[in-house]
């Protein structure tokens, strides 16, 4: 097969899911020797029409892993609005160290009921969104060179087959309910409804927050409200100029705890060919 261009497509609220992705795809373009383009949709101007593709597309679709899954809120886009149209796709999920449970199943078969036709598949470990304890500093050089290994298996997968390449199995269940998150004492931790704070000593009113929240939940008058959903991506967190804004949830925190006493440990970048 011969592609003719390569994209790479992805949410991404923290930073780690659009650098996978953009390693992947500009190592698979170079290796393909084809054009490269990234297609980023996690603010919500990029997501008020469809995502179409055609055959001669390698996409590479990226999406963290949130409780196990994607993304509950963003999932209902990625099935209605993306329509690969025989296109070849690369689904790749990020996890923040502690697993990517059935995230990856998920992504694979939205797509694949969407009209891509999957040829590889991997889930990259990046510094977890809730404490830079788990897998810090990752993706890391290291993680790179893996991306860009990997990213060179599917070129050659792809040229060396005369038809549409098989699509690999990958691990988990695509209709597996989400993980629930634990505390501390190993109950169930409910922050659903758990909301950024903002320090009014620290916070200057500039409006990154509200402007770079994925779900425009934050109000652009006054940055101390969220009236809208918040999805507890941390972009606001991590974007926030004079680290104003912060989580005092207890069991957002006592969450969080749990995740630095058990998944600490290493874990390892999986793919699927």
């Amino acid at each position: 097969m011969v592609p003719t261009q390569v994209w790479s497509v992805y949410w991404s609220a923290t930073g780690n899911t659009r650098q996978t992705a953009e390693v992947i795809g500009g190592a698979l373009a170079q290796a393909l020797g084809c054009p490269w383009k990234a297609l980023d949709f996690t603010l919500p101007a990029a997501r008020t029409g469809p995502l179409s593709f055609q055959p001669g597309d390698v996409v590479v679709f990226a999406m963290p892993t949130y409780a196990g899954k994607l993304p509950n809120k963003l999932l209902p886009y990625v099935q209605e609005q993306t329509a690969g149209n025989g296109a070849l796709a690369v689904p790749v999920v990020t996890f923040g160290n502690r697993s990517f449970d059935n995230s990856l199943a998920e992504l694979r078969a939205v797509l694949t009921q969407n009209g891509f036709h999957p040829v590889a598949a991997g889930a990259f470990v990046g510094r977890h969104a809730f404490t830079d304890d788990l897998a810090p500093g990752r993706p890391s050089q290291a993680d790179q060179e893996e991306m860009r290994a990997f990213a060179r298996q599917v070129a050659d997968k792809v040229t060396q087959a005369q038809q549409i390449p098989p699509s690999p199995a990958v691990p988990g269940d695509s209709d597996a309910p989400y993980y629930v998150p634990k505390g501390v004492d190993g109950a169930p931790a409910k922050f659903l409804k758990a909301k950024p704070q903002t320090d009014p000593a620290k916070c200057t009113n500039c409006g990154a927050c509200a402007q770079s929240c994925p779900m425009g939940a934050i109000n652009p008058e006054n940055v101390a409200e969220t009236p809208g959903t918040c999805i507890k991506c941390q972009r606001c967190i991590r974007l926030c100029p004079t680290g104003a804004k912060y989580f005092d949830d207890p069991a957002f925190l006592s969450h969080v705890e749990m995740l630095r006493q058990s998944f600490t440990s290493r874990n390892e970048n999986q793919t699927f060919l």
